[in-house]
């Protein structure tokens, strides 16, 4: 380190031209020392000196590259830390020797693929409700971001479970959570493999289908309803446990926020009208 510190006057910036700095004067060491002792005793052999700058200016070509091409895993490793910094994941696994720029190499591709994997499971985490294991809000956004990158018919849906305050009034908090956990598993697993599904807040829902067009979507929300309303183990009051929905279309994440406001409209008239319906938002205005 303390040889480190004392040349960082060489390019501070750039600990490879540092390097190369250094080998470049070293290996001009014999060219100086024979010119200097020719020039000191007087005897100049010009055949020698002239053989001895060849090969010096080969030697430093040659050494130069190889060096250069030495320097090429720390290149590399530095690259593995940025991106553990950014929170990437090592896709090329690069495989060094034994020797020390070898164990680094490893050593730093194990440590980007661990923190990366720390920072998914982090990340996923923030993105789940802690009761129902469902996404979030957060999770729910993040997911939709990324399959409404292109233009694409796709629609959304606002649902909430009937009379759900009745079941925290009149059995407790302990048997809502369990019926929120119930039913956030059964709408999960009777939902499509490609359907996104949220939990919104308190007893409501979301679920956005991808690539798929209003009346496909709401064709898939009345199955659901029908299906919830006639499975007689969800853990409900004496009634069976039904939802209301509201569904809306939307092409673009852009539309998402219009497109969740009028699924949540369509939810209030579902509710006026009696409850354990799916209704159909009106369309957005053209922009």
């Amino acid at each position: 380190m303390r040889f480190y510190s004392a040349t960082t006057f060489l390019f501070p910036r750039h600990y490879e031209r540092r390097l190369l700095s250094v080998c470049f004067v070293a290996v001009h060491i014999p060219l100086v020392a024979a010119i200097v002792y020719q020039a000191v005793t007087g005897r100049w052999e010009t055949t020698t000196l002239v053989v001895l700058l060849v090969a010096t200016l080969f030697g430093t070509a040659a050494g130069l590259a190889s060096i250069r091409a030495l320097l090429a895993p720390i290149e590399e490793a530095t690259e593995m830390l940025r991106a553990v910094q950014s929170g990437e994941r090592i896709s090329h696994m690069p495989r060094g020797g034994g020797d020390l720029v070898g164990r680094l190499l490893e050593g730093v591709a194990a440590a980007a693929n661990e923190s990366a994997t720390r920072i998914e499971l982090l990340t996923d985490e923030a993105g789940r409700d802690s009761l129902t294991s469902l996404r979030n809000r957060r999770g729910f956004t993040e997911v939709a971001r990324k399959l409404l990158v292109h233009e694409t018919e796709a629609a959304v849906a606002m649902l909430d479970i009937d009379h759900f305050k009745q079941v925290n009034d009149r059995l407790g908090h302990a048997r809502g959570d369990a019926l929120l956990m119930v039913f956030a598993q059964r709408i999960n697993a009777l939902l499509r493999r490609s359907d996104i599904c949220a939990r919104w807040g308190g007893e409501e829902f979301i679920v956005l289908f991808p690539d798929t067009a209003l009346e496909e979507a709401a064709q898939v929300m009345e199955r659901l309803r029908a299906t919830i309303a006639a499975d007689a183990e969800l853990p409900g009051t004496q009634r069976p446990v039904t939802f209301s929905c509201g569904i809306a279309s939307l092409h673009r994440y852009a539309e998402l926020d219009d497109a969740t406001r009028r699924a949540d409209e369509a939810l209030y008239v579902a509710k006026q009208a009696g409850r354990n319906r799916v209704e159909i938002a009106r369309q957005a205005l053209p922009a």
